[in-house]
């Protein structure tokens, strides 16, 4: 039993030193990091408008780790998915983070209960935690996104019927909207200035975010460059369509309210009333706590708790 402990600890503080390095180092190079992390993404995602020469140059400079980490299979697509959590971190840092960290809580549980099993399921757990909150994070953002899109719109019609060009118009958006929004198309404000047309950097955006108002706007975007026709019109149309998808969202919001509070309720009220039986009376949940049957029994209640609130939530859950 040593020599697990060992080793545990030993990997722990092989990833704690590994991902502070990685952090100060891509601090120190911030710049070059973020331009670096941009292209990479972009050659990766299959981004139009690069030429296949440079996307396999560009592909080749990966660190070694990125390289690896592009190749795994539970790794492959993390890139993206950190820059659609709006996390300006890179790969190799977030996996020594949660790595550091499921290797810790299963040291932890494995010392407390003396089974290996449940120190993995720990491990386990620490890396579905890390999954849900890149969900998590990806989804709020592309809420915050659909917040300001509409003001958006709204400025880019406003500037192409005041005379101006509409990559003038994407570059006040970049300037005046706060990100996520400003951001985005600052970043295909950019990408035009070195070469790409505006359409494909535009078109870009679709693998940064997960939009589907942006990918309207995307399709209204090219078809007009093609075709032509009065731009403003269609955008002042499109930004109404969303404010008020966004107005039956919200009201929507409010009767389903209760049915989330009752979900809220129902998923805290066992752990609440367990830590609270478990301070006044010790020895009532003894059993629960020491034996290990008792402790099958806690896992088998937390899944069936799970598999609750998620019913719960799908059940109150209205796309619209």
């Amino acid at each position: 039993m040593l020599l697990p402990i060992v080793a545990l600890i030993f990997l722990t503080a092989f990833c704690i030193f590994l991902a502070v390095y990685l952090g100060v180092v891509e601090k120190q190079d911030s710049p070059k990091a973020e331009l670096r992390k941009r292209l990479q993404r972009m050659a990766r995602s299959g981004a139009s408008g690069i030429p296949e020469e440079l996307r396999s140059e560009i592909v080749r400079e990966a660190t070694p780790a990125d390289q690896l980490f592009a190749r795994l299979p539970l790794t492959r697509n993390l890139d993206q998915k950190l820059d659609r959590a709006g996390l300006k971190i890179n790969v190799s840092l977030f996996v020594m983070i949660v790595a550091g960290l499921a290797t810790v809580c299963a040291a932890l549980v494995g010392l407390r209960t003396g089974s290996v099993l449940f120190g993995l399921l720990a491990a386990a757990t620490c890396v579905l935690i890390a999954k849900v909150f890149l969900a998590v994070r990806a989804v709020q953002r592309v809420d915050k996104f659909t917040e300001q899109f509409p003001d958006a719109l709204t400025m880019i019609a406003r500037s192409l019927r005041a005379g101006h060009s509409f990559t003038t118009a994407v570059q006040l958006v970049g300037q005046e909207v706060p990100s996520p929004v400003g951001e985005l198309f600052k970043t295909a404000y950019d990408q035009q200035l070195l070469g790409l047309r505006i359409t494909d950097g535009l078109t870009n955006l679709n693998e940064r975010i997960d939009s589907l108002d942006l990918r309207f706007f995307t399709t209204v975007v090219c078809i007009n460059a093609e075709t032509g026709g009065n731009l403003s019109e269609v955008l002042d149309k499109l930004s109404m369509t969303i404010r008020e998808r966004l107005r039956i969202r919200r009201q929507v919001r409010v009767y389903t309210a209760q049915g989330r509070l009752s979900g809220y309720v129902l998923g805290a009220l066992p752990i609440i009333a367990f830590i609270a039986f478990n301070l006044l009376n010790p020895e009532y949940e003894s059993a629960l706590i020491k034996e290990p049957m008792g402790i099958y029994v806690l896992v088998f209640a937390a899944c069936m708790q799970l598999v609750g609130l998620l019913v719960i939530r799908n059940i109150i859950k209205i796309k619209i």
